[in-house]
């Protein structure tokens, strides 16, 4: 049977802790302009979404709400849609595919070594992997546009290749310039976002029913969302499954842990990927979250950090003045 934090007499003590952190964070971005920051946990390991009192917020706030989910469609857009909009209520208008030039040529075959060179033949044998993305965010039923995040080493014809690549889809692909430019360099993508969601009215649909099994649930995305021809469930996933569902578990949403580096749960396995399992080892339950955890191929739920992470450079003097955040 389930052990709760209020048998154990932490519910009250556990309550106090939270009252201040359950409110979303007022911030302000280096152009002055407001954000709301608000959890944010990683979408290969959890659902990779603020919280929904930060998106209510925003929603009251403003005539639009921006909001990221993390990774790819494969992670972030499915648990944005399927947990975070499940629970919420949701409906989103528009989705927002972040693509890079240097990304496709990776999933084309170069080496991170010579991605900086021109090669629109990597370019086009990477597509198929945007291809998929944006495939998966058509099932839910939300109009796309597809933004090009800008490196300075970014040619014409490569990004002419992704161009008439998404216009053949009826998508539009605007490039953005956010990162060297600021909020400028967004402008025209903002706009042609307006312009979206003004003129296709979005039919925002979940990718599987609350009574769906677990196991269904899971070879559901698997196979609509990853590509995959099945999942591989491990004999002990499968005890817990069928022991959370006798719980009364089994109708709550899941949540895949799968690497971020692949549609499949090999990293090695780039560009869309065919013909493979995915492969569940155990199954968790996050019963204040909501969701069942499946992890899933050597997926680790440690956190990675960069070799020299910014906490390295975070400092607080004897004023109270901090330093090294940006």
């Amino acid at each position: 049977e389930p052990v709760t934090v209020e048998q154990i007499g932490a519910a009250g003590a556990m309550a106090a802790l939270l009252k201040d952190a359950l409110n979303p964070n007022l911030v302000q971005t280096l152009e002055g302009t407001p954000a709301l920051i608000h959890g944010g946990p990683f979408a290969n390991i959890a659902h990779g979404c603020n919280s929904i009192r930060a998106t209510r917020l925003g929603l009251k706030l403003g005539k639009y709400l921006v909001t990221e989910a993390g990774f790819g469609a494969d992670l972030g857009a499915e648990k944005f849609f399927d947990i975070k909009c499940r629970f919420a209520g949701l409906k989103p208008e528009a989705v927002v595919l972040v693509a890079t030039v240097r990304a496709l040529k990776y999933n084309g075959g170069v080496g991170r070594a010579d991605l900086g060179a021109e090669n629109v033949e990597a370019v086009l044998a990477g597509l198929p992997n945007l291809a998929k993305h944006l495939e998966s965010i058509e099932q839910f039923g939300v109009p796309c546009v597809v933004a090009l995040n800008r490196f300075h080493d970014d040619t014409l014809a490569e990004i002419d290749a992704i161009d008439k690549f998404c216009a053949a889809r009826g998508v539009t692909m605007v490039p953005s310039e956010v990162f060297s430019r600021g909020g400028e360099g967004g402008l025209d993508l903002a706009r042609k976002l307006v312009a979206l969601i003004e003129k296709q009215e979005a039919s925002f649909q979940l990718l599987y029913p609350d009574e769906m099994g677990l196991t269904e649930k899971m070879k559901t995305i698997a196979s609509k969302i990853y590509g995959a021809v099945d999942i591989d469930l491990a004999p002990a996933a499968a005890r817990e499954i069928s022991h959370l569902e006798a719980l009364g578990y089994g109708t709550l949403p899941v949540c895949m842990a799968k690497t971020q580096y692949s549609l499949s749960d090999d990293p090695a396995r780039l560009g869309r990927p065919e013909n493979f399992k995915i492969t569940v080892r155990e199954i968790r339950l996050a019963a204040g979250a909501g969701f069942i955890v499946a992890l899933t191929g050597d997926v680790m739920t440690m956190p990675g950090l960069s070799r020299d992470p910014a906490a390295n450079h975070i400092d607080i003097d004897a004023k109270g003045q901090i330093s090294g955040l940006f």
